[in-house]
């Protein structure tokens, strides 16, 4: 699953994917309609590669969260982001148990499982390239 070409715009709902870059920012398509539009160098731009949430630990990649998703849903859609806040909360703490209560905020869960479900619509998660990255890297460390 590779999520950078996948980016979050601060203001504007769903998901997009990088068409191309443009001198003042990026032309986008959105995931769920398809259309293309203007992204400008002021609106806050984030590729869902670069986007962590918080633990008690480390910060954790959205993809590691998404992959802990896909395996409890067996590939199927997972909580809707409409649901309660207890069934939000319950949920986040089934897929990502040590998430930072203080830090996590419900907006946050509410973005996860919708963006989850998006990425899923448009069939970009992937466990395989997740396997075949730990096969390297069990390759890399044997040399």
């Amino acid at each position: 699953m590779d999520l950078t070409g996948i980016l979050a715009i601060t203001g504007k709902p769903g998901l997009y994917k990088l068409v191309s870059q443009t001198k003042t920012g990026a032309l986008v398509e959105s995931l769920i309609d398809k259309r293309r539009m203007p992204a400008f160098a002021h609106e806050r731009i984030s590729s869902l590669k670069d986007i962590t949430m918080f633990s008690e630990e480390d910060d954790v990649p959205l993809q590691e969260i998404f992959q802990n998703i896909y395996r409890k849903q067996e590939g199927k859609e997972c909580l809707s982001h409409k649901s309660s806040e207890r069934e939000l909360k319950e949920y986040m703490a089934e897929i990502f148990p040590n998430y930072d209560r203080d830090r996590v905020h419900l907006s946050d869960m509410k973005k996860l499982f919708s963006w989850y479900n998006i990425l899923l619509a448009n069939n970009l998660i992937d466990l395989n390239s997740e396997e075949e990255t730990t096969e390297e890297n069990q390759e890399t460390e044997e040399k």
